[in-house]
């Protein structure tokens, strides 16, 4: 059995209360219910005074670090007084059993973190180009079924912050997310795969990813663009290269994975089905997927040719 666990929900746009107040109703009304709910608001006064004002026994906090996600995180993981503490983004909204999901793994004292599946909610159709291996550019992370769905969960070398629920000392142990790395506003960076990697590092720790514990993420209707999916993709090149400068390039073992088995794999399925004509978007998704690896090599590319930035532990 696993004690109550707190569940942090940073913010910082005024424009997403109302997906904020959702998600808090949501985490209160899981089984078993968190100990505490705790929204840390990134440097928005405006938005700390009306969360103050209209979220009923929730604990509002400011950010004690600079601007950025990490910081943010970091301030309610600190604050909070439970062994276990699970993290939501404000814009999620968890189903039924999330917060049960992601305790059950820690029954195993070698579990140090887990993570849950994060359904993309499309506010236009997805668009037919758009191939399915590259959902993490919108901040999907799929069931994948299988064994995956058990209350064990399976073992993985990173979740995402999404959907995550850490040992608070493990994670004070190695000094939370790394601030001044992580996203700040729009501009993301693979804060939570480095704060991963960390944990397992400390004492030989384990990941689990629990599918049953599910949210819903939105993807507004502007991320549906080709240009957006390129600028992610991009970002997503520059913000690897930073990541391996703090881990070392052998942390990179997966992403060289999936460069050279699942999207080759992806491309060759593609490529047949459009041949024998089974999918019209077949073509399309590949060139996609093409452009995609482009210019996240590009973004990779400058990366590496800009000094290394100093960044906090």
């Amino acid at each position: 059995m696993t004690g109550p666990a707190s569940v942090v929900i940073p913010c910082h746009r005024s424009d997403r209360f109302a997906q904020l107040a959702t998600a808090v109703a949501a985490v209160a009304a899981q089984h078993p219910a968190p100990a505490e709910v705790i929204v840390v608001v990134d440097h928005n006064p405006a938005l700390y005074r009306r969360a103050r004002a209209e979220l009923a026994g929730v604990t509002v906090l400011a950010n004690a670090y600079p601007p950025g996600v990490s910081g943010t995180r970091n301030t309610g993981v600190r604050h909070a007084g439970t062994d276990l503490v699970a993290l939501l983004d404000d814009d999620a909204r968890p189903h039924p059993g999330w917060l049960a999901g992601l305790l059950a793994p820690f029954a195993q004292a070698e579990v140090v973190g887990t993570g849950g599946a994060i359904e993309p909610v499309w506010a236009r159709p997805r668009p037919a180009w758009f191939p399915p291996e590259f959902l993490w550019a919108v901040g999907g992370a799929p069931a994948t079924g299988g064994a995956a769905a058990t209350r064990a969960g399976t073992a993985t070398r990173n979740v995402w912050s999404a959907s995550m629920a850490v040992r608070r000392a493990v994670f004070l142990a190695v000094g939370g997310f790394r601030v001044g790395f992580g996203k700040v506003g729009d501009t993301p960076a693979p804060e939570d795969t480095e704060l991963c990697l960390r944990m397992s590092r400390y004492g030989g720790g384990q990941w689990r990813r629990v599918d049953a514990a599910v949210v819903d993420h939105p993807v507004p209707a502007a991320r549906t663009a080709f240009g957006f999916f390129l600028r992610r993709c991009y970002q997503e090149g520059r913000g690897k290269v930073r990541m391996a400068r703090l881990v070392g390039w052998a942390g990179l073992a997966a992403e060289r994975a999936y460069l050279t088995r699942t999207v080759p794999r992806a491309l060759a399925r593609g490529l047949s089905d459009a041949v024998r004509g089974r999918s019209a978007a077949a073509l399309a998704q590949c060139a996609a997927a093409l452009a995609g690896l482009a210019v996240a090599g590009l973004g990779g590319a400058v990366e590496s040719v800009r000094p290394a930035r100093a960044v906090a532990a």
